[in-house]
């Protein structure tokens, strides 16, 4: 099995190219870039802000189901890419699920956050996960002359090896990420 990093939603952003989510694990200094979808961001940033709808959401009525019948939320794992698609699982207890033997449920990214926010539960990132898609978290900071070093070059290299290795969604959301960065725009 192999290592596991609890992680934080360290940023949100928003802009013309889509939505990300950029989880930072505990100690490093590098983000996750994961991109959602509109409306799982807007139930990640009601969650994050405290506010509580007239009507529950998809992610409360599941939280509430699970609280009926006695089963919790225990962690939010992101455990591997496949296909340059990011998956998800969500780790449960109660009942006859036991920590040992939890229940596991296959769930997108932005779902799992969404119920991690509310259940205010661990969001871990494996380490494989870290070292292909993590970006320095200087990248995300500063102003962008600072980037004409280390951390612009090891984007580039990123790129250039996500194009050789055909994983084309990731080369785009890196050469979006350079563009934002070229042109100054508000990453």
């Amino acid at each position: 099995m192999q290592d596991m990093f609890v992680s934080e939603i360290w940023s949100i952003l928003k802009n013309k190219h889509g939505n990300a989510i950029l989880l930072k694990p505990r100690n490093m200094e590098i983000a996750v870039p994961i991109f959602i979808g509109t409306l799982e961001m807007q139930s990640i940033l009601i969650a994050k802000e405290g506010l509580k709808p007239s009507r529950p959401m998809t992610h409360d009525l599941f939280l509430n189901m699970l609280n009926q019948v006695n089963l919790e939320v225990r962690k939010v794992e992101v455990f591997e890419i496949v296909n340059d698609t990011f998956h998800a699982r969500l780790v449960i207890t109660g009942g006859e699920y036991t920590n040992e033997k939890p229940l596991i449920l296959d769930s997108r990214p932005s779902d799992a956050f969404a119920i991690a926010v509310r259940k205010k539960c661990p969001i871990l990132v494996s380490s494989s996960i870290i070292e292909s898609v993590g970006i320095p978290i200087d990248f995300f900071i500063g102003e962008p002359e600072e980037y004409e070093g280390d951390s612009y070059s090891s984007l580039r290299v990123q790129l250039e090896q996500a194009v050789a290795e055909e994983e084309y969604e990731q080369a785009a959301e890196i050469r979006d990420l350079l563009k934002k960065l070229e042109n100054d725009t508000d990453i």
